[in-house]
């Protein structure tokens, strides 16, 4: 009774009872299957179907997609266009571009903007030489006497406090303002300080792994700081690669 009902079910609904044909036959999606009255029972019974082989049989999923690539390519050949389509945004190589520079115009654009940053960077440089001393304890601009500054001199000092002389002087090249320590540029200098420092380390110490891990971090710390320098400000990258020496 439980078939009969399930049946009655599954024949009630309208997409189905319009596929029985009048000779037993229903085709349900892909595949015929036999309806067979039983006497006895008056319950259908389900045959397998009559032909199971088709043209899919036997292909896995991978073959099947490069089978429907390949009929997409013979019907796009066959309307006279190309194999494969243009992906998005598609660009044709001889496409002209309005208002573009010639490679000539863009070196010797570029030269001229290296140049002056070197000459900017020349002033900067013998404005520090000419400025008094760096001295320790950020002692820089007290009245002493001679004794008490030959006590604070840098050349007393450690090795942390030349390191860190060092870093000051940079970063004083590159600053918006005085005082200025977070602009990018200034950041780069911090950060390129800090990766030679560490470096220097590890040309000693080859199995400081730690070092390695920090020194690793700091370099794509810098990395992103100068992506963001390209696509903000390209002047200001050109000038602090440039300075540094950094190859991009």
């Amino acid at each position: 009774m439980a078939s009969i009902a399930s049946f009655r079910c599954l024949f009630s609904r309208p997409c189905v009872a319009d596929r029985v044909a009048m000779n037993g036959l229903v085709t349900l999606g892909r595949s015929q299957l036999t309806l067979i009255p039983n006497a006895k029972c008056q319950v259908f019974q389900l045959l397998p179907p009559v032909n199971s082989q088709s043209r899919y049989m036997g292909m896995t999923k991978t073959k099947r997609r490069q089978r429907n690539k390949m009929f997409e390519r013979e019907k796009r050949i066959a309307r006279g266009l190309p194999a494969k389509p243009n992906p998005p945004k598609y660009i044709p190589r001889d496409r002209p571009v309005i208002g573009a520079m010639t490679r000539e115009e863009r070196d010797d654009e570029a030269m001229r903007a290296d140049a002056a940053a070197a000459e900017e960077m020349k002033v900067k440089i013998a404005k520090q030489v000419e400025a008094e001393e760096i001295m320790r304890f950020q002692f820089d601009g007290l009245e002493m006497s001679d004794r008490v500054r030959k006590l604070f001199a840098l050349k007393n000092g450690s090795q942390r406090e030349v390191v860190w002389s060092q870093k000051r002087r940079g970063m004083e090249l590159f600053q918006l303002r005085e005082g200025d320590t977070g602009s990018s540029a200034v950041q780069v200098v911090a950060l390129t300080t800090r990766i030679q420092q560490l470096q220097t380390h590890m040309a000693k110490h080859h199995k400081d792994k730690s070092t390695k891990r920090g020194l690793d971090a700091l370099f794509v710390r810098r990395r992103k700081v100068l992506d963001y320098m390209e696509r903000k400000s390209f002047e200001s990258y050109r000038k602090v690669v440039k300075s540094l020496g950094l190859v991009r």
